[in-house]
């Protein structure tokens, strides 16, 4: 009966256990699937479109990757460039190099020149500075604006605090003049003081009359 019984029960379980393990094949494949389509999926148009528009898209590796840098020690960098541009000491500087370029290429031999008249090499560097000076200028300002607009957000966040609590002091000065209007001074009370003894004073002659 035992043997029975077991070869019964595990005649029930085998179905449950083949379904159990074809819901977790479908599984697997369907995981495998959004895998391979990497989140995207192709609509009738031939485009193609998000499948889930609630989860970010991952980046794909490329045939090239370009290289990773700090945007902020970059920052750094472009700020300290066009601070120095901005002062006289790289004019001057500029202008020696320009010189001394100018005289090498002009009064040494002709063996001993690298840049001849009309130094289209120095053209060149000058361009190239020129180009790359501007988006570091840019970049600089681009992030002082931004501070900029930072300090103006604290600034407006500041003053209107200062407004609130100005108001508030306002309203409570107002409450205690109100308060002190209504509060006994010490002329008021000496001025009833004086008219109670007045009365009784009057009270007393007119009980000695009687």
């Amino acid at each position: 009966m035992d043997s029975d019984r077991k070869h019964r029960t595990g005649g029930r379980e085998e179905p449950a256990r083949q379904r159990l393990q074809g819901e977790l094949r479908d599984l697997r494949q369907l995981r495998e699937l959004r895998a391979r389509e990497g989140g995207r999926s192709q609509t009738a148009h031939g485009t193609s479109v998000r499948s889930r528009l609630d989860q970010p898209r991952t980046a794909r590796p490329g045939f090239f990757s370009l290289p990773a840098y700090d945007p902020e020690a970059f920052g750094k960098l472009s700020e300290r460039i066009a601070r120095f541009l901005g002062t006289g000491r790289f004019i001057v500087w500029m202008t020696v190099v320009i010189i001394i370029w100018v005289l090498w290429n002009t009064l040494l031999p002709g063996p001993a020149r690298f840049d001849n008249y009309p130094f289209i090499f120095l053209t060149l560097v000058l361009s190239l500075q020129a180009s790359y000076a501007a988006p570091l200028i840019l970049l600089a300002q681009n992030r002082q604006d931004d501070r900029d607009r930072v300090n103006m957000e604290q600034d407006r966040a500041r003053s209107d605090r200062n407004i609130a609590d100005t108001e508030y002091l306002a309203r409570e000065v107002a409450a205690l003049r109100q308060g002190l209007g209504e509060v006994a001074t010490r002329d008021f009370i000496r001025s009833e003081l004086q008219s109670l003894l007045k009365e009784l004073e009057e009270r007393q002659g007119g009980a000695e009359v009687a």
